[in-house]
């Protein structure tokens, strides 16, 4: 009998103990060998694991974890495991701040006693006559084993045990090169008999400050880890703890966990809204801009939605609790903010690869140092071959290599979410970089979306409340916002709707429906032409308001033109700016709409944008799309959909019409589910398209595109197909985004040049290549002090992306 195979699901994951980027590895491949995993994740930065298993229970993951030396426990609520890693954060920069100071207060006087003669003379000649040599050295290392054993004894604890597993990290190498200047220092100090003649000397001092400077660097490198989750933090600060829910007539404030969809919460002037819901009684102004970005609070009367985290400004809101806890859109956002930080780029994969191998390589590398100082170095030889291997193991630092990605990703899409920008999929960060067209649709995303109905024709013998009346009871049953516009002009004008009957939406065309016993049929010229309605009559009037940018709606009542209506929807404020940013990067634009061409051409012009595809359906879109990525062949009478003359739309590159775009696009070669695989490393030299939409027939454009991109305005459906959400409906937000991507992939450039630059230049010389030829070499002590600044100096970098946009900078 078979057993059912469990479903597959992914679990979040905290793990503790990671110190280097060997440490991720090693996470990484004790994960994978459970059975039923398919896929393990693992960020040095967010210190978390993801993991894609069949499976029940986590008790085999965690225990996997364990055996290979790291603790782990499973994330059940984001929020609040954010807030704990910060409260960690926090105290381990604390604790290291304690036993910094405190080895700093033993090493200093061990480095007087060995080396202050160096710099002070005099100090050499009175520790000489009042303290003598001997009993300096057992002085220093009396100071030095306290240190060791007190504040650092961490890189034993965990170095020794990680060596015995044959999975050294970077503890491993502090603890070997630490130990063995210590324990050959011992040895020099209580069996000098023990070494080769003209061989005993101390490097107690080497020691000390090596362990001291190693935890400076590890105390600046958390109060800067600290900082980077800043952005999380923020949106968790935004959740009240509690809510004050109605129970009869009595409020009571109940802890936010206890809140149940169905509740009714009071929320007064100056509060926070705790919960995602729907005003059911009271009247306020909602400042919803640490949500949207957008800073002029909104108007919410009954029947509106209200988010959780908004802060409520003037009048009191009875809401009825629709989400709670991880459902609400605050901690989806913070959701999507913590899937974007731990994305792994595929510019990380070389990394890994190299980092894995890094620190047994380091290991050989001290080893070959030691016997050739041994072998070939002037006498005595001994001294001089433990300082080489001892300065090789301590400079080496994978650390850096380590955080050289996730920290920079961390810090970027932190600060992009600062900024209204959600990353969904990580590889969005890097594919937009590249690219090349960005195009948008129109109603919702470069205009308003709240058409009004402005102007209206009929036909002989119509009267214009009956039409009215007719055309808002099919649209009654529409969701789209040329429906809202019409209805909206029925409510003002007193006119209630009958009831519709066989309705049907037609996607990207328009409506059918019964009223009163009539069959009415509303939308575009071409759905007219074809459901076979000659609609002559009233050409001349739907080129003028559509060359005025409104949009024609045509009007058929039982196979006859009845009316035509049209509806403007103005031009969002930010969308010139957004454009001309694009442009100013070196970005094409294009829109793709179903509207009519010409409405769509008077937009264009008056926004700058490159190539208009208008008139066209859903389904085309996705084809329009493959054309602007060059993966579509001409069609069947030999043209392209890039067919347009620049005088079309004048001060524009190019235009185009969708009737040509949609019937030549039948030959594109492209499928959906290909373009949408696209990724950085299959674009060759193909345009990069990114697309811009907010609606349910913009999901599958968002999917076939290399980004889609989605306004966080919009329906589930395209924040659900989209790679990067904008929080408010800004289309500024579109070069924000990509000016993120290109600011973090700079500063992954840099970090990764540091970190291996670092590494390729000091390891010799910390060897002594150079110091045969009469060049310089590097001492345990500046070893350390260099390794213990580069990882603190890729952090640093990292955190410099926190100011990009801040006062027009882009750091």
């Amino acid at each position: 009998m078979n057993t059912p195979a469990l479903p597959a699901t992914e679990l979040d994951l905290a793990i503790e103990g990671m110190s280097c980027a060997s440490c991720v590895r090693r996470v990484e491949k004790a994960l994978a060998s459970v059975p039923g995993v398919s896929e393990a994740s693992v960020n040095l930065a967010t210190e978390r694991a993801r993991v894609a298993w069949q499976g029940g229970l986590a008790d085999p993951l965690l225990a996997a974890v364990a055996k290979a030396g790291y603790a782990a426990h499973v994330i059940e609520d984001p929020g609040r495991q954010a807030e704990q890693l910060n409260a960690q954060r926090e105290a381990e920069a604390l604790r290291l701040q304690r036993r910094f100071w405190l080895a700093l207060a033993l090493a200093l006087p061990v480095f007087l006693l060995e080396m202050g003669g160096h710099v002070f003379p005099p100090l050499h000649d009175w520790i000489h006559v009042h303290i003598g040599m001997q009993r300096s050295w057992l002085l220093q290392a009396l100071l030095t084993t306290v240190l060791l054993a007190g504040p650092g004894r961490d890189f034993f604890l965990l170095g020794l045990p990680a060596l015995w597993r044959r999975a050294p990290d970077m503890n491993s190498l502090v603890a070997l090169g630490a130990g063995s200047a210590w324990g050959y220092s011992m040895v020099a100090t209580l069996l000098p008999g023990a070494l080769p003649a003209g061989t005993g000397a101390v490097y107690f001092e080497a020691a000390a400050v090596i362990v001291t400077l190693i935890l400076l660097g590890r105390m600046l490198e958390a109060r800067a880890k600290g900082r980077t989750g800043a952005a999380i933090a923020r949106l968790a600060a935004l959740q009240p703890r509690t809510a004050r829910v109605l129970r009869g007539d009595a409020a009571t404030d109940l802890p936010i966990a206890e809140v149940r969809a169905g509740d009714r919460v009071l929320v007064r002037p100056g509060e926070k809204i705790p919960v995602d819901g729907e005003v059911v009684d009271g009247g306020s102004y909602v400042d919803e801009s640490m949500i949207t970005g957008e800073p002029v609070p909104v108007e919410k009367a009954r029947g509106a939605a209200v988010t959780g985290g908004t802060l409520n400004t003037t009048g009191a809101l009875t809401v009825r609790v629709t989400h709670t806890g991880a459902d609400t859109a605050l901690a989806r956002i913070a959701q999507l903010v913590e899937q974007a930080q731990g994305a792994r780029l595929p510019i990380q994969a070389l990394v890994d690869r190299v980092t894995y191998y890094f620190v047994p390589a380091i290991l050989l590398a001290a080893l070959l140092a030691f016997a050739a100082w041994l072998a070939w170095g002037p006498a005595p030889s001994l001294p001089l071959a433990l300082v080489h291997a001892v300065a090789v193991l301590i400079v080496a630092c994978p650390c850096a290599m380590g955080l050289a990605t996730p920290m920079s990703i961390m810090v970027g899409t932190g600060r992009a979410a600062e900024l209204g920008v959600l990353f969904r999929q990580g590889t969005a960060l890097q594919t937009l970089r590249d690219v090349d067209v960005v195009a948008f649709d129109k109603t919702g995303t470069l205009t308003v979306g709240k058409p009004a109905l402005t102007d209206m024709q009929l036909a002989e013998g119509l009267a214009r409340d009956d039409v009215l009346a007719w055309t808002a009871a099919v649209q009654s049953a529409s969701e789209h916002p040329i429906a809202v516009a019409v209805l909206a002009a029925a409510r003002e004008a007193g006119i209630a709707p009958p009831p519709v009957q066989d309705f049907e939406a037609l996607t990207g065309a328009g409506v059918r429906g019964t009223v009163q016993g009539r069959r009415l049929v509303l939308g575009s010229a071409a759905l007219m032409r074809q459901e076979g309605v000659d609609i002559a009559a009233f050409g001349a009037t739907a080129e003028t308001w559509a060359n005025a940018g409104k949009t024609p709606i045509h009007v058929a009542i039982d196979g006859h033109a009845a009316a035509l209506m049209a509806v403007s929807d103005p031009v969002k404020p930010g969308a010139a700016a957004a454009v001309a940013a694009l442009h100013a990067a070196g970005v094409r634009t294009a829109m793709i709409t179903g509207d009519d061409r010409r409405t769509a051409q008077a937009v264009a012009r008056e926004l700058g944008i490159d190539e208009v595809h208008a008139e066209t359906l859903p389904a085309d879109k996705q084809r329009v799309i493959a054309r602007l990525q060059g993966l579509a062949g001409a069609g069947p009478d030999g043209t392209t959909a890039m067919t347009a003359t620049p005088a079309t739309i004048p001060g524009a590159a190019a235009a185009t019409t969708s009737a040509a775009a949609t019937t030549t696009a039948t030959a594109a070669t492209a499928t959906p589910a290909a373009t949408s695989q696209a990724s950085p490393e299959t674009h060759g030299k193909r345009p990069v398209v990114a697309f811009v939409g907010d609606g349910i027939n913009d999901a599958p454009a968002l999917a076939a595109a290399d980004v889609g991109i989605a306004i966080g305005t919009g329906t589930d459906v395209a924040l659900d197909a989209a790679d990067v959400v904008l929080m408010s409906g800004d289309p500024q937000g579109v070069p924000r985004a990509i000016g993120v991507s290109h600011a973090t992939l700079v500063n992954i450039r840099q970090n990764l040049f540091w970190a291996f630059a670092y590494n390729v230049a000091l390891i010799p010389l910390a060897a002594g290549v150079l110091q045969p030829l009469g060049g310089p070499t590097l001492s345990p002590i500046f070893a350390a002090a260099a390794m213990a600044l580069s990882s603190v100096f890729v952090v640093g970098n990292a955190l410099r992306l926190k100011r990009y946009g801040a006062g027009g900078t882009h750091a």
